[in-house]
């Protein structure tokens, strides 16, 4: 995730690659980026503490706590964390670092590999408005963002972040069932990927509702109403909820 950021904050120049300073405990990730983006590799958290005003946190929660105790010593207020890990709090990290710092907590979605990210963000209110705007383009360069309160943070990794497998599970159960109908998978896969593309652009038109888009599609006795009878019968709805509400819970799990 790190390096899409980075890619797409060059790509587009929303910040002079000379200026980004990279950091990781296995050098070859940090090489490989030096050579493909032009960034400057660290040689230790320290140093990259030393050279960056702002800091992007990209670990996982698992190994937040190692990171933030590796950081410690060389904090100060003035500068600002950027993290991108599921159900971290910022006032566990202000609390980790023992530093009244500026924190932004941000949550994107892997779609920004290829410049159709979907992010959300949220930060503490010593943030400069500057910084935050700052941040937030770099975000944007690489697809949408949305700004949201802290308390909406959990909830949100279930709507953008985890979403993308649940919809890859739903096409690779279109595809499979395609194929057993005698489809050529590349055929199929090109068919629901552009319905799905074309689906998500009519979601777009604000004067049609989920709704009435399903009702557009469905014919009084036909093909589309004995499929969705399927999906109604096993509680389609009921499991998405579910799954979202278990996604919640578990980032609430991973900030204790």
């Amino acid at each position: 995730m790190a390096g899409a950021i980075i890619n797409g904050i060059v790509a587009t120049g929303t910040f002079p690659a000379q200026q980004i300073y990279v950091f990781d405990i296995n050098p070859e990730k940090c090489e490989a980026l030096k050579q493909k983006a032009g960034i400057q590799a660290a040689d230790s958290i320290r140093q990259l503490i030393e050279k960056c005003n702002i800091v992007f946190l990209a670990v996982k929660p698992q190994n937040f706590a190692e990171v933030l105790t590796a950081v410690k010593p060389a904090v100060n207020e003035k500068i600002l964390f950027v993290s991108i890990a599921a159900g971290i709090s910022t006032q566990y990290i202000v609390r980790s670092l023992d530093c009244g710092c500026p924190v932004i907590r941000t949550m994107p979605n892997t779609p920004l590999l290829i410049g159709k990210g979907a992010t959300a963000l949220s930060r503490t209110a010593n943030v400069a408005d500057e910084d935050f705007q700052l941040v937030l383009s770099l975000f944007s360069a690489c697809g949408t963002v949305t700004v949201l309160d802290e308390s909406q943070m959990n909830a949100v990794i279930s709507v953008n972040s985890s979403s993308p497998a649940y919809i890859y599970l739903f096409a690779k159960a279109m595809l499979d069932s395609a194929v057993k109908q005698g489809i050529a998978a590349d055929t199929a896969l090109q068919l629901i990927c552009q319905t799905l593309e074309g689906s998500a652009e009519m979601l777009r038109q604000p004067e049609l509702t989920p709704d009435d888009l399903i009702k557009m599609v469905s014919s009084p006795g036909g093909t589309t109403l004995k499929a969705l009878d399927v999906f109604y019968e096993h509680h389609f709805e009921q499991t998405v909820d579910e799954a979202m509400r278990a996604c919640t819970k578990r980032a609430e799990e991973l900030g204790k």
